[in-house]
């Protein structure tokens, strides 16, 4: 973060410097957490359901920071820091964002969608990367804490920057993209993450478009080609639509499937041809890529910056990562988060996996509403179906998956808890074997892939 005077931050926040002094102070970086402080540093002070950041503020001073917003002010005000009085401190982070964001003459892609926006940051971040030095979203910080955070990390040394937005109710896209303002809006894909609070996906198509109301007039939306709701979407802006479809004029071709060594596949556009080696497995992945070239068309790279930029993608976390254990073990730690769409994504990697053995050790999905029923079934029966030879379903909601699987002629057992599944679980990863590991991030199942790396390694 550049510095900002108190006085800065005083204004763009629209707040009051409560103990103003003759020296004004400087700061150079903000903080939600009076744990993480970093000397002479601005203390934010987080309200949740549960919590008051107010209540930490003493803590935060005491640990080095230089001053504090706040929407209520400590009884003992210190001579020797700054208080900033605003009127709630979640808006004043995002008007601080605000004001910083307008710093910088760079290029701002936004992106959200139901699944694989991570993925999908990541990608276009490699791609720039293979030619800007490139701000990203670090990790999943991609909501009214985290994106704010994120821009207030640019620095003059940053020629773009690429932000993940997520979110679970109407309105929440909009108040990111206010701080964001992007030059260039991707969205993924519409699937049924969050169904729950948006009531159906034509809800979440609604949710995922107010990415739309801050792209910029002469701004791009690069769009899923192959989804059917984002092809209903119109914009006064230009739209490029990427997929395997005749219409895509960014346009998927040539797909082969490599395992658990990634995929190739091919990339035409109107300026070029791309041959494509994605280092990460399942075919859904191609469709990332793809977006990422247009992006890196947009903003100038060459053929070659454009292929080794997907050349280099990473996958982060727990995303589909390949971990390979002795005695040929294979482990595909995809347990971030779970959604029927990706469910269905991540079983049919393991099924093309090269291994005598297939293990698919599944958990609860959140927020599905009332497809909740039928989504845990259908996973179950589609493991089945794709031949998986044993289901380890974990969780309440995971009874149905081992329902569908066992209705469906599956082998499957099911547990309560992840804690009582263990054993089974580590007993199932025998020689020659690929395990799928996979379920909403509340569910925790990073504790069973570390387990098992501990236990094999």
């Amino acid at each position: 973060m550049q510095p900002m005077t108190v006085t800065e931050i005083a204004s763009a926040v629209k707040g009051v410097w409560w103990n103003p002094s003759e020296q004004v102070p400087v700061v150079s970086a903000v903080s939600t957490d009076s744990r993480r402080i970093v000397p002479g540093s601005l203390f934010l002070p987080w309200v949740g359901e549960k919590f008051d950041g107010h209540l930490f503020i003493d803590a935060a001073l005491d640990a080095g920071a230089a001053g504090c917003l706040c929407a209520k002010l400590p009884q003992n005000i210190r001579e020797d820091k700054f208080y900033i009085k605003v009127a709630d401190t979640r808006l004043a982070l995002r008007d601080l964002a605000s004001a910083y964001r307008d710093r910088f003459e760079i290029p701002f892609v936004q992106i959200t969608g139901s699944v694989g926006k991570t993925t999908t940051k990541e990608m276009i971040a490699a791609v720039l990367g293979a030619k800007l030095n490139v701000l990203k979203t670090p990790e999943n910080f991609n909501n009214d804490i985290g994106t704010p955070l994120t821009l207030l990390g640019l620095a003059p040394e940053h020629e773009a920057a690429v932000i993940e937005t997520g979110m679970n109710h109407f309105g929440e896209i909009e108040y990111l993209g206010a701080m964001v303002r992007p030059d260039i809006a991707v969205i993924s894909n519409i699937g049924d993450a969050h169904i729950e609070y948006l009531g159906s996906r034509e809800g979440i198509l609604k949710a995922k478009c107010e990415i739309f109301e801050h792209l910029k007039a002469d701004g791009v939306a690069i769009l899923n080609g192959d989804d059917a709701l984002l092809d209903t979407v119109t914009l006064p802006q230009r739209i490029v639509r990427c997929g395997q479809s005749e219409h895509c004029k960014t346009r998927i071709s040539d797909i082969v499937d490599h395992g658990v060594d990634g995929i190739t596949c091919t990339v035409t556009t109107a300026r070029d041809t791309y041959a494509l080696t994605i280092p990460a497995p399942g075919e859904h992945m191609a469709y990332s890529a793809s977006m990422a070239v247009a992006v890196g068309e947009e903003l100038g790279l060459s053929r070659e910056e454009i292929v080794r930029g997907v050349a280099a993608y990473e996958p982060t976390g727990s995303r589909m990562r390949v971990i390979r254990l002795p005695g040929g073990r294979v482990l595909l730690d995809d347990c971030y988060n779970a959604n029927p769409q990706s469910v269905t994504a991540a079983l049919e990697v393991l099924g093309r996996t090269d291994c005598e053995r297939r293990v698919a050790v599944l958990g609860d999905m959140g927020e599905l509403g009332d497809l909740t029923d039928q989504a845990h079934f259908n996973a179950g029966a589609l493991a089945a179906m794709l031949g998986i030879d044993f289901v380890i379903a974990i969780g309440s909601k995971a009874a149905r998956i081992a329902d569908g699987a066992a209705m469906s002629g599956g082998d499957v057992v099911h547990f309560a808890t992840k804690e009582e599944a263990l054993p089974t679980v580590r007993e199932q990863l025998r020689p020659n074997t690929s395990m799928l590991i996979k379920a909403s991030h509340s569910m925790r199942f990073e504790r069973l892939t570390e387990d098992l790396r501990k236990y094999y390694d």
